[in-house]
């Protein structure tokens, strides 16, 4: 057991993913995948999971505000589906709701710090996959 887990952000342009850990319950984001129509890039996820080699992968799922389902939560489930088959691991949903304005949040303050630019933003999916995966851990 290595307490490594992963977490995704889906989304139909890009995917945030984050590397975790069960013990210290912490989360990096590593960097975000291209999707093309709504497709992931399946051969990087699966060099993803060959490297890391998790016990669990976590995917968020967008819900509205009042916590009901909305269009991407369909696909964000099918991504969810689709990725458990693939790995034979389990995989856990979790309420993305506010990730990520606290991913944007985080952003605006390494960028006030001097530890981003603004070409890091591309990466802004996969700062909210860490946050994902940090409700996740504790």
């Amino acid at each position: 057991m290595t307490g490594c887990v992963l977490g995704f952000d889906y989304g139909t342009r890009w995917i945030g993913v984050a590397s975790g850990n069960r013990i210290s319950q912490s989360a990096s984001p590593l960097a975000a995948l291209a999707a093309r129509a709504g497709q992931p890039d399946w051969p990087r996820i699966d060099a993803l999971l060959a490297e890391w080699r998790p016990e669990a992968l976590i995917v968020g799922l967008p819900l509205a505000l009042d916590g009901g389902e909305q269009k991407t939560s369909k696909a964000a489930r099918a991504f969810a589906g689709q990725l458990g088959e693939r790995s034979g691991l389990p995989v856990h949903l979790v309420d993305e709701r506010h990730t990520s304005q606290e991913a944007a949040r985080r952003f605006a303050t390494q960028r006030a710090a001097g530890s981003a630019r603004r070409r890091d933003a591309a990466n802004i999916d996969s700062l909210a996959a860490a946050v994902i995966l940090e409700g996740w851990l504790k």
